[in-house]
Parts: C-alpha cells; structure tokens; sequence
C-alpha cells in the first residue's frame, strides 16, 4: 500500500464534498476523460454503493467503480485533536486488476490534511503498479488542491 499526505487550503466539508463526488474526478484526476454509468447510491452521489464507469485517457480501460465507504459530517471518527475525520474510499475492478484507494480527510491549520492510501492487486503486478502509481495521485491530488483552491 503506499500513501500520499497533502495539505488543502478548504475546509473538511468542502474538501470531502469535492473529492467523494464522482462526477468532479475528470477535472483533477488526470488518467480520466470521463465519468460514464453513474448509480447513486442510497444516500446520493457521494454515498457508499454508488458505482460508476471510469473512462479512461488509454482507449478501452473503463474500470468500474463503487464507492465503499462515505463518513458524512454526523458519522465522522473524533480524534484526539477534538476534530472530526471525514473518510471516504472506493475500489474498482477491471479484468485481473483491483485498486483502492481510501481517502481521510481531518481538520488541520491550512484547512484539510488528506491522506490517500491506495494499492494495486492483481495478475502479479499489484506491488509494481502501485509503486508506478505514486507520482500521477499525488499529481492529482495536488491539481485537487489547487481546483479546490480557486472554487467558490
């Protein structure tokens, strides 16, 4: 598994908001051209069992998605600091492959630290897909950050 710390100048709510909401990954996640086959879930959009297609800049990749978990503001762990932390994750599959990535998102002096862990499995190559992954999620992490940054 690797993880990736950023700091986000918004707040927990807005932070959590923008990067659950399946329909705002093409504008920060790079590898993405689209959003296709969106299925709320019970409870909307950002909520545990929506599912999704991801339409991918490689032709033919179109991994399918689901969001697995989705604290709400009422829902969120409380820590030590006394602020709450917002976590939301997803997996999806395409053929051998499985990836997750699971986000938590906690009140700091900036705004929001996110801490992203993520992992590849599959086919043998989960390890080296992952290590390969770095670079492009803290990229998009960090174009996130500056979507989010220049938002109303």
């Amino acid at each position: 598994m690797a993880r990736i710390t950023l700091d986000l100048s918004v707040d927990v709510e807005r932070a959590a908001a923008y990067l659950s909401d399946p329909a705002n990954r093409p504008e920060w996640q790079s590898s993405l051209r689209a959003v296709a086959d969106l299925v709320p879930g019970p409870d909307g959009p950002d909520g545990v069992g929506t599912a999704w297609t991801d339409v991918t800049v490689v032709p033919g990749v179109r991994p399918r998605m689901r969001t697995t978990r989705a604290d709400t503001a009422d829902t969120a762990d409380t820590g030590d600091s006394g602020g709450a932390t917002r976590h939301w994750a997803e997996a999806g599959d395409f053929g051998p492959f499985r990836a997750t990535l699971a986000l938590a998102l906690t009140k700091s002096a900036s705004g929001t630290r996110v801490e992203a862990d993520f992992e590849v499995h599959g086919a043998g190559l989960g390890r080296l897909l992952t290590a390969l992954a770095v670079p492009a999620v803290r990229s998009d992490l960090r174009r996130a950050a500056a979507r989010l940054a220049t938002r109303r």
